[in-house]
């Protein structure tokens, strides 16, 4: 009796014909609803795990798992948008991409987190399959969020055909300027939005964090004892002095800059006439580069031999002069980049007596 009972309440209502499409409908979103909230909870779960600090010599297999598994959850999040049919998730499909846009700069933040005791090898693949899933998304972008056609209302100033110096310069600021790049600004400590300072800032450990400089113009940056990660992104006519970087250092659009760095690696992209001095673990990548020069190391303060021992980079490698252009291909030498010739290097450059200046959250 009791198995009857249990049976009729497990038995599904009828449902006339007339209710099953949008009974169907709604259940389809329900389960897209499902699929994105699973994405996303897996997402977390492989990207935005902590480094623990008490297992400096964590695995390359570790590391290869927790990457494998974030990007099979970014393509599966890709394909599931592709696939999107009913009104109610193509009107989300702008803020999905989004969140795939997010996660791909997660998994390249978790990269350059880990680039401190991975292979040069796996460096090279992990970031290949990020171009690749960046592609993908920019391919999905413009299939599903086709961009609208407009036109400037106001027609452009006609230009003077009997001045042929002006006309010369128009055109070559419109080839140098470069277009805007869609960065992902990290929520971290850091400088921001400064122009013409000079800004200092001690760390007193390497576990404060990320440290992040951006939209700087005319600054002097001063950056002693050792930090975690640096973030640096959209500087112009600056001048950066920085102690060791335990893990690894992240440029994006720069120009007319000076940097000194130290770090188990060095990524750079979008920089332009910047000369780099440098003492580094790895090789140091560059991408969408031109005129950029490179030299050793050349900075000082008090406690820098122990800040350096202690992070592992005492002795210099000499990789500051073995530099990987990632857009150039060719056998022969990339034009991208140089040697800075001995005789236009700046002298040891001393940074010890400066006030400390507070960063923005």
């Amino acid at each position: 009796m009791e198995m009857e009972e249990d049976q009729s309440k497990s038995r599904p209502e009828e449902i006339s014909d007339e209710s099953m499409a949008p009974i169907s409908q709604k259940k389809h979103a329900a389960m897209i609803e499902r699929l994105t909230n699973l994405h996303q909870s897996r997402l977390q779960e492989s990207i935005s795990r902590k480094i623990d600090n008490s297992s400096p010599l964590e695995s390359t297999k570790s590391f290869l798992d927790r990457f494998s598994e974030a990007k099979r959850s970014i393509q599966d999040e890709l394909e599931r948008c592709r696939l999107v049919s009913d009104p109610e998730s193509k009107a989300r499909l702008k803020s999905d991409l989004e969140k795939v846009s997010i996660s791909i700069a997660e998994l390249e933040k978790l990269v350059s987190e880990k680039s401190y005791f991975l292979p040069s090898y796996e460096i090279r693949s992990s970031l290949k399959t990020i171009s690749e899933l960046k592609e993908s998304l920019e391919n999905a972008n413009s299939k599903l969020l086709p961009k609208k056609k407009f036109a400037f209302k106001n027609k452009a100033a006609k230009r003077d055909p009997n001045n042929a110096t002006s006309t010369a310069e128009d055109r070559a600021s419109e080839t140098i300027l470069p277009e805007k790049l869609n960065i992902q600004i990290r929520d971290s400590p850091g400088f921001k939005n400064r122009e013409d300072a000079v800004l200092v800032k001690h760390f007193g450990s390497s576990e404060e964090g990320d440290f992040t400089l951006s939209d700087l113009k005319c600054c002097e940056v001063r950056l002693t004892s050792s930090l975690r990660a640096l973030f640096i992104h959209r500087l112009r006519s600056c001048r950066v002095f920085v102690g060791p970087v335990l893990g690894s250092i992240l440029i994006e659009e720069v120009e007319d800059c000076l940097f000194m760095l130290a770090s188990h690696q060095i990524r750079i992209h979008h920089a332009r006439n910047t000369d780099f001095y440098l003492r580094v673990r790895s090789r140091p990548i560059i991408e969408d580069s031109s005129s950029v020069r490179f030299a050793p190391y050349h900075l000082s303060y008090e406690g820098l031999d122990k800040d350096l021992q202690d992070s592992g980079l005492a002795g210099d490698s000499g990789n500051w002069g073995n530099v990987d252009d990632f857009r150039w291909l060719r056998a022969v030498q990339s034009p991208n980049w140089s040697i800075l010739p001995e005789d236009e290097r700046v002298s040891i450059v001393n940074i010890s007596s400066a006030e400390t200046c507070s960063e923005d959250s």
